[in-house]
């Protein structure tokens, strides 16, 4: 671990053979459904709550559905500092429990994660919290970008592609300014949502960032309903290659699912998102369309983003839901 006070551990990287022989290229996947929390997040929010929340603080507030509160649920019980998540009613029980089980107060204010985030943003100034942002801080994005950095230590080149879902667009901003600072900004990044939580999407086909007027999809964790403006601003900056693109909740099932046969891990529909560039062959049809060469110019990698919000019941509910 490059920081001895990380809270975040170097997570595998791993050649997964069955994607290689669905793409016809090397593909790996950076497993961050191996992390102390479940998902990525710990990266970016261990990251800020060391710079942020002291010994002093009153304690830490963060606005969730899920893998965000339990990444700041994690951090302030290492810190022993007081953690209060908030958490929209679409956030599953199964989330809520876990996050107890850590030692924070969970509150549950409004449906979506707008909502949650407004009472979050009124404790700071009520109880005197100090705020977890989600996804939209530069600090989270330097403690995602350390994610880059693990990928180029393993890869004797750079890759052909770089594959990830996208919420409210931290990770992708943590990702983008790693790429950055690794001399890759070359590199194609594949940004994968679901219809129905595709605020990033919608931005980038209306020119401009917008507010979804509601999230439809059953991937609660990619439900912002608006992206950080940073996130749009790289497609605006034109310097990198920022491709959108969008599969159904279905695809994102079929793909959770495929992962949990092919690769024995089970992760949640968000991060399945992502999985169904490969097992729904958007990376195909891109490069039928000419918009990735054939063949890359490198191995694709997967970022496995994980998740906390999936259980055996979970995923049958989700078969139930979707396969109506």
């Amino acid at each position: 671990m490059a920081n001895p006070k990380a809270f975040h551990i170097n997570s595998p990287f791993l050649e997964s053979i069955d994607m290689s022989k669905r793409t016809g290229t090397n593909v790996y996947l950076k497993m961050e459904s191996s992390q102390p929390s479940g998902s990525f997040k710990i990266r970016g929010i261990g990251h800020l709550c060391q710079k942020v929340a002291g010994p002093e603080s009153k304690g830490v507030v963060c606005s969730s559905g899920g893998n965000a509160g339990m990444a700041t649920a994690y951090v302030a019980r290492k810190l022993n500092i007081p953690a209060t998540i908030i958490v929209p009613s679409s956030s599953p029980e199964l989330i809520r429990e876990k996050l107890k089980d850590q030692g924070a107060t969970v509150r549950v204010v409004g449906k979506v994660w707008d909502d949650a985030n407004d009472e979050a943003l009124r404790l700071t100034q009520t109880d005197g919290l100090t705020y977890v942002p989600p996804f939209d801080h530069p600090l989270l994005w330097q403690g995602h970008a350390s994610i880059v950095r693990e990928i180029k230590a393993s890869l004797p080149s750079k890759p052909g592609a770089v594959v990830l879902s996208v919420g409210g667009g931290g990770l992708l901003c943590g990702v983008v300014e790693g790429m950055k600072e690794v001399g890759w900004a070359s590199v194609p990044i594949i940004c994968m949502e679901t219809e129905g939580a595709d605020c990033f999407n919608a931005a980038v086909k209306a020119g401009k960032i917008v507010t979804l007027p509601d999230i439809t999809s059953e991937a609660k964790c990619l439900g912002s309903k608006t992206v950080c403006s940073q996130a749009f601003e790289y497609i605006k900056e034109g310097n990198m290659n920022i491709i959108s693109e969008l599969v159904t909740d279905q695809q994102a099932l079929q793909a959770v699912e495929t992962f949990l046969d092919e690769e024995r891990v089970l992760v949640e529909l968000a991060c399945g998102a992502a999985l169904a560039a490969v097992y729904c062959g958007v990376i195909q049809r891109l490069q039928g369309e000419g918009r990735l060469p054939v063949p890359l110019a490198g191995p694709l990698v997967m970022i496995v983003c994980g998740g906390s919000s999936i259980n055996q019941a979970q995923l049958e509910h989700l078969r139930k839901v979707l396969n109506r």
